[in-house]
């Protein structure tokens, strides 16, 4: 019982026909005439009374109905005495349509009066009207379309009609206007002759209305008169289906649009049995259980959301051209609104009621706010309310489920961070297809990954921060995900290290798995590694950030190197960590020397050499030296590049470190290869080599058979280098380095070129070429081929 019905009838606006229905509902719930509206509301809830009610309701239903004038001015009474309650229509989930009067009835039924005409015993085109703006959604209506077509009966016995199509999507995505533009394409087309029933089941209401209810509607829709509904739901759905079978027999199929389900037992009743008549239903879940055509809905193109934005502003002034004068703009709001049509819809909205606000400054705002949901708000609608009903409806697991995920890092989310992050031994899938169901997540890349839209995303967060409880549930959960991350990373980085004779890192099988776990991990492990920003989590990060160096020197993910040790570096510093500090300076100096930075490469790994000394670390202070040497190599300092490299030999000589030291000679080599001392740097290269061979380090040999191979060239022994650039590549190969490969095949283009084997050098720069590209390396690959291009792709006769 609405209070607010209440109190516009009895202060007359529904005139003196108003006034007395109040008072002889009064007096039907044991109240005198004239008693307030939130009593006779309140008393109106004894179910003992419920027969009264409902007869009382059916009373009232007629009055407005008789005049649509009336049933406005009712609406406006009850918008003064409770906004929101005698709106036109919802605008949290909806298209506003503005065509009609809409109102529950006391009892909770939908009842509609068109504006236009005078009540009639029939009410068999009851369509909302089309929704102004509408756009995209091409493929959607078709497939509709196919579905609703009445030619699409199958004649076949084996096959079955699509009898109800239900359309599903998250709120806001859309579904009721593609739903009502679709049911008028279908009456244009004339399918429909017996008319077309439309109710709003209100499933995501507090009070939503039950199948039983609608029912009796749709009843009085078809002409039946109240005194001959029967008394029993049974009875009701039986009448309902003999009366739309007669009428597909005198008149055709009827389509019948069941709004905004939330369950199947909403539907159920009102499928008819003849399989003439079609049912169009809009829910935000799936609804597998009616059998029906499912069409789910997804979030618009930039293409459309682009066109709505436009199309919206234009139908409000024609003249508008904010869009198409600035496009990026628009093309970035329609990315900040997630292509959601309701948030556009907003958008739309808030600038067409400040003209002078141009489309940039609206994105500025968007992208500042704090909680992105904040300023999708008109006052009429809201993107939050929207997902608030969706949320509200969710068992406690399913709705901490969602908070949860909305605080993962990265754009998708493995079931094994699921698991982490609800703190459980095993993945949440039954709670995670619940929210698929529901739309609030869904597949992502791949089997076992799942995503979320960016606005839910922001729902979500917003939801856990909040309440204290709740941030501190998140907070707990963040820490949950980023010791997976940093265990299961540092195991990885193992394997990457690995060597013959030492304990093969559990739970990967071999390197090719860990790697293969890192790059499907890899947005997920940076976001998550650049938590180190936050003090509560800038321990684990620093250390996490450390441990992706390595892979992210191998995929050539130096954007990301770049980011996550900056972030590390300062983290470090502030927690007073020297070790972790000149750590995260020296994988940022390599990031940067790989980028051509040579400059602020030398600033880094001067730092990291400072700090590593001041903290007394000998291996640490040695890196640094060596790492220092290749930037001051590429800076042309080569002499300091000697003497850099050199202390660095010496420093991992005195360690017994003979890695370190293989690694030292073979960069001290190509020092004295730049420096014209050829000799000196094969002898380098060679110790290199045959300390790596020693210690079993495949790669580090790759590494100084490639470079001992340019020395060799510079010497001119061209056989022996390409012999030894031979050595290098099916190493690389073999641990899918892809960049090295491209670089040792690019040597060996180059040895071909200068020994006047021009289509040997063309088909090894085209190689070069394909490496680099899958090594993440378009400059290289791009010069690789323009090389190749200049040569001809067979010898000369």
């Amino acid at each position: 019982m609405r209070a607010a019905l209440l109190a516009a009838l009895a202060e007359g606006a529904g005139g003196d026909g108003g006034r007395r229905a109040v008072d002889e509902l009064a007096r039907a719930v044991g109240l005198r005439a004239g008693a307030p509206a939130q009593e006779i509301a309140r008393a109106a809830q004894d179910p003992i009374r419920k027969d009264a009610v409902r007869e009382w309701g059916e009373t009232v239903s007629d009055l407005l109905a008789a005049d649509p004038r009336i049933a406005s001015a009712v609406a406006a009474a009850m918008e003064r005495h409770a906004p929101g309650s005698g709106k036109a229509w919802y605008g949290g989930d909806h298209t506003d349509f503005r065509g009609g009067v809409f109102l529950r009835e006391v009892v909770g039924v939908q009842v509609v009066i068109q504006q236009s005409g005078a009540a009639a015993p029939e009410a068999m085109s009851s369509l909302p009207p089309r929704a102004a703006g509408f756009t995209g959604r091409g493929d959607e209506t078709d497939a509709l379309l196919r579905a609703l077509d009445p030619a699409a009966v199958p004649r076949s016995p084996d096959r079955t009609a699509v009898l109800v199509t239900a359309v599903s999507g998250l709120g806001g995505i859309g579904k009721t206007a593609l739903a009502v533009e679709t049911a008028h394409l279908a009456r244009e087309k004339g399918w429909f002759p017996g008319g077309e029933l439309f109710v709003d089941l209100h499933g995501y209401d507090d009070d939503p209305v039950t199948a039983d209810q609608a029912l009796q509607s749709l009843l009085r829709a078809l002409g039946v008169p109240s005194e001959h509904i029967p008394a029993t739901a049974d009875d009701r759905a039986v009448l309902y289906r003999s009366v739309l079978a007669d009428r597909a027999r005198a008149r055709g199929p009827v389509l019948i649009l069941a709004d905004n389900a939330s369950s199947p037992d909403q539907v159920r009743p009102l499928i008819p049995g003849d399989t003439r008549h079609r049912v169009l239903v809009t829910s935000r879940d799936r609804l597998p259980q009616l059998g029906a055509r499912l069409v789910p809905l997804e979030q618009l193109t930039p293409e459309a959301a682009y066109d709505l934005l436009a199309l919206a502003l234009r139908i409000a002034d024609p003249d508008d051209s904010r869009v198409t004068d600035d496009p990026e703009a628009a093309e970035r709001l329609a990315a900040l609104c997630g292509h959601l049509p309701l948030a556009l819809q907003i958008a739309a909205a808030l600038l067409a009621e400040d003209l002078g606000k141009p489309v940039a400054e609206l994105v500025a705002e968007l992208a500042a706010a704090h909680d992105r949901l904040d300023p999708l708000d008109d006052g009429d609608r809201s993107v939050r309310a929207a997902f608030d009903l969706s949320y509200r409806r969710l068992p406690p697991e399913q709705a901490r489920l969602l908070r949860l995920l909305a605080l993962a890092p990265g754009p998708e989310v493995s079931e094994e961070v699921a698991t982490a992050l609800v703190g459980a031994e095993a993945p949440p899938l039954r709670d995670l297809k619940a929210l698929a169901r529901a739309h609030l997540v869904e597949r992502g890349s791949g089997r076992g990954w799942w995503r979320m839209h960016d606005l839910v995303r922001a729902f979500g967060a917003g939801v856990a921060a909040q309440d204290a409880g709740l941030r501190e549930e998140g907070e707990a959960a963040r820490e949950r995900v980023l010791a997976f991350y940093y265990r299961w990373a540092y195991v990885a980085r193992d394997w990457l290290q690995w060597l013959p004779g030492m304990t093969e890192p559990e739970p990967f099988a071999d390197r090719g798995q860990a790697l293969a776990w890192l790059d499907s991990e890899r947005a997920g492990l940076v976001a998550a590694a650049l938590w180190a920003r936050e003090e509560r989590y800038a321990g684990t990060a620093v250390g996490l950030a450390l441990g992706l160096g390595d892979y992210l020197d191998w995929r050539r993910y130096l954007d990301d190197k770049i980011t996550v040790s900056r972030a590390a570096h300062e983290a470090a510093h502030l927690a007073g960590s020297r070790r972790d500090e000149a750590a995260a300076w020296n994988n940022l100096g390599i990031a940067l020397t790989y980028v051509r930075r040579v400059g602020e490469a030398i600033e880094a790994h001067t730092r990291a050499h400072d700090l590593f000394r001041a903290a007394e670390d000998d291996l640490g202070e040695a890196t640094a030296w060596n790492n220092l040497g290749i930037a001051l190599k590429e800076a042309d300092r080569v002499e300091e590049a000697i003497d850099a490299h050199t202390r660095a030999r010496d420093l991992h000589q005195a360690a017994g470190d003979h890695l370190g030291e293989a690694r030292a000679w073979n960069n001290l080599g190509s020092a004295l290869r730049s420096a014209g001392r050829v000799e000196e740097a094969i002898d380098a290269h060679t110790r290199a080599r045959d300390l790596h061979q020693a210690a079993g380090n495949r790669h580090g040999e790759a590494r100084a058979w490639n470079n001992l191979g340019i020395a060799l060239k510079e010497a001119g022994r061209a056989d022996e280098a390409i012999e030894a650039y031979c050595k290098a590549l099916p190493i690389y190969q073999e641990f899918e380095d892809r960049y090295q490969a491209g670089h040792t095949l690019q040597n060996l283009a180059l040895t071909h070129e200068d020994a006047g084997r021009p289509a040997e050098a063309r088909a090894y720069w085209l190689q070069a070429a394909d490496a680099y590209t899958r090594a993440n390396a378009p400059t290289e690959a791009a010069q690789a081929r323009a090389r190749a291009a200049e040569l001809p792709d067979r010898p000369h006769p």
